[in-house]
């Protein structure tokens, strides 16, 4: 039988040859030996390397065609989009061309534009009666023991007689707003209710004015006043818009004077339209109203008879309600019903 050896050499297969003609394994081991060193081993190469530098130069590459392409404005036509300071797109750019539309109160400039333009047609309303003067005789027990003397004296009209000082006291405080030029204004009937005076302050002004109650309407909660300027000069007056165009989710804007916090805004959505609520009277009396807009800007006492207004400042209601045991529950009377009644309200023909 003939020997095979393999030549690492050449990769060549010799028969016949002789293994004592080969290097002896032990003396190539002794050489590394001699030396002080060990077998190196044959480093293994990672397959992921290559692959990995292929990916970083296609990455370079397209990123530097993408980078040149948006500086020359290859892909957009030469249009850019504008950003507003915020990081928003401005002017509704980008949203317009995905079939979107941006809401007209979007910013904090177009609330305090709407404010200071229509902030000087809101005034405070304040209700002066008669003090009553508590006397012996105001006490039915004592007036059937004198005999009922003085039992007329309180129902001769004169009811809550004047103090002393002939000085009428403060009995409430409300909002109003002049929706003429020539000195109209709106408010709710239960602000100036049992009024032996009602005082109306405009912004900016000095003294209060006096003013004149034209016509009420105690079933829908409405009253129109009338003041006159000393100087002859108009006076800033509201646009009223139609509510029907409103809808729900809308911004709005409430103006008024909340627990005697003059020309206070708030602002919130219409949460809803053509709502009935029951609301008990100061005499306990339940009154009905329907058709009220609801709205979760805030609403508190003193805001009665002030405006809502929508994103174009008209005013689409008159807050009249809200809701005590609940949170941003607030009611206000739409202009489709002032409207309807409002000639009637200025002449008292109603």
């Amino acid at each position: 039988m003939s020997n095979n050896t393999h030549d690492f050499g050449t990769g060549n297969t010799q028969e016949g040859t002789n293994r004592s003609q080969l290097p002896a394994a032990p003396q190539f081991e002794a050489y590394y030996k001699e030396v002080g060193q060990s077998r190196p081993k044959r480093p293994k190469s990672n397959p992921l390397i290559p692959m990995f530098a292929a990916f970083l130069t296609g990455a370079l590459v397209i990123g530097g065609v993408a980078y040149t392409a948006d500086r020359g404005n290859l892909f957009t036509g030469g249009v850019k989009e504008e950003r507003a300071a915020s990081g928003s797109l401005a002017n509704g750019v980008a949203g317009k061309d995905a079939g979107l539309t941006t809401a007209s109160l979007s910013t904090s400039e177009d609330i305090a534009t709407i404010y200071e333009e229509a902030s000087p047609a809101v005034v405070k309303i304040e209700n002066y009666k008669e003090p009553q003067q508590p006397t012996m005789m105001g006490d039915e027990w004592l007036r059937h023991f004198m005999g009922g003397q003085g039992a007329e004296s309180g129902r001769n009209g004169n009811e809550g007689q004047q103090s002393a000082t002939g000085e009428l006291a403060l009995k409430g405080a409300g909002t109003g707003f002049f929706f003429d030029k020539e000195g109209y204004i709106l408010t709710n009937e239960h602000v100036i209710s049992g009024a032996s005076e009602v005082r109306v302050t405009v912004s900016g002004s000095g003294e209060p004015l006096v003013a004149q109650v034209l016509g009420t309407s105690k079933e829908l909660d409405l009253a129109v006043l009338k003041v006159a300027n000393a100087d002859g000069k108009d006076f800033p007056a509201l646009k009223l818009g139609n509510s029907n165009d409103t809808n729900i989710g809308d911004w709005v804007i409430a103006i008024g004077n909340p627990y005697g916090f003059d020309q206070s805004l708030t602002m919130g959505v219409l949460s809803a339209k053509e709502r009935p609520i029951t609301i008990q009277d100061e005499q306990g009396v339940e009154r009905s109203f329907e058709h009220l807009l609801q709205t979760d800007a805030a609403i508190n006492p003193g805001n009665s008879g002030g405006p809502l207004l929508n994103a174009e400042g008209e005013v689409i209601g008159i807050n009249t309600a809200v809701n005590a045991q609940a949170q941003g529950m607030g009611f206000a009377i739409p202009t489709t019903t002032i409207e309807k009644v409002l000639d009637g309200l200025k002449s008292n023909t109603l």
